[in-house]
């Protein structure tokens, strides 16, 4: 009973710890994420005709974007058009 607890423990401690650590993964080829102003996020394949139509409407990123939730929850883009906050952005995204 005693090692099944420190394995359920142990589990969960990781898992906790990377939700913590707010690490994210690398968006896969033709997957579009979508933000809401609150935060919560979603992705989706779309096929390719739906993909053709939105590269109409698409920009390139040409820099590192920072994006942050305050307290209440709304989410922010913050501008990283200065050297300093370019240099601050790429250190985090390492």
């Amino acid at each position: 009973m005693v090692t099944l607890a420190g394995l359920a423990c142990l589990f969960a401690s990781q898992a906790y710890a990377e939700d913590a650590m707010g690490t994210m993964t690398v968006m896969k080829g033709g997957e579009v994420m979508a933000i809401m102003p609150d935060g919560h996020m979603g992705t989706m394949m779309p096929d390719a005709k739906m993909s053709a139509e939105m590269m109409k409407m698409a920009k390139p990123i040409k820099h590192c974007m920072m994006l942050m939730t305050d307290a209440k929850g709304k989410t922010f883009m913050i501008d990283t058009s200065s050297a300093k906050a370019q240099a601050e952005c790429k250190k985090m995204a390492m």
